[in-house]
């Protein structure tokens, strides 16, 4: 049987999706995450930002300034998806609720995601231009509550014969 046969039959929405290979992969790549989100004037955003799955929560760092710190305050309620640009693509979709907790200096799991997309070398530059004293940021954790995945081979959009959601 292959590693994916059993989670291949999980329907859509089951957090044991996170342990396909399609998602492993997805959460381990160095493909921004899009964060949709409810803006404070009720309607919605999309951004593009790194993060860092810790086998719990994607985390996401965000400096001082940024609108949608005080947005995902008011209205937690997110999706994520991370997907591949080429054919067939591969979608990891998240939904979940978002936690702010402001933090000191860099946010660890942002640093670690820096030196995943940047390599080590740049990322230890870019990080010292960040980590001064004073210097303040905001860790945005989600933890999955439903989790969809698609890869168009074996599990496919409802309307094109597969898994629902």
């Amino acid at each position: 049987m292959p590693a994916d046969e059993g989670t291949m039959r999980l329907p859509q929405g089951d957090l044991g999706l996170l342990e396909t290979e399609v998602a492993r992969r997805l959460l381990a790549s160095t493909l921004p995450a899009r964060l949709a989100y409810t803006g404070r004037d009720g309607l919605p955003r999309v951004v593009p930002i790194w993060f860092q799955w810790t086998g719990d929560e994607l985390v996401m760092g965000s400096l001082p300034g940024a609108a949608k710190v005080p947005a995902l305050r008011a209205k937690p309620e997110v999706a994520i998806t991370i997907d591949t640009d080429g054919f067939p693509p591969e979608v990891l979709l998240v939904r979940g609720r978002a936690t702010v907790a402001d933090v000191e200096g860099v946010v660890p799991e942002y640093a670690e995601a820096a030196r995943r997309y940047l390599g080590e070398g740049a990322a230890a530059e870019y990080l010292a231009q960040l980590d001064r004293p004073g210097a303040r940021m905001y860790r945005i954790a989600v933890r999955p509550a439903w989790v969809g995945v698609l890869d168009f081979e074996t599990r496919l959009p409802a309307p094109l014969g597969g898994v629902r959601a």
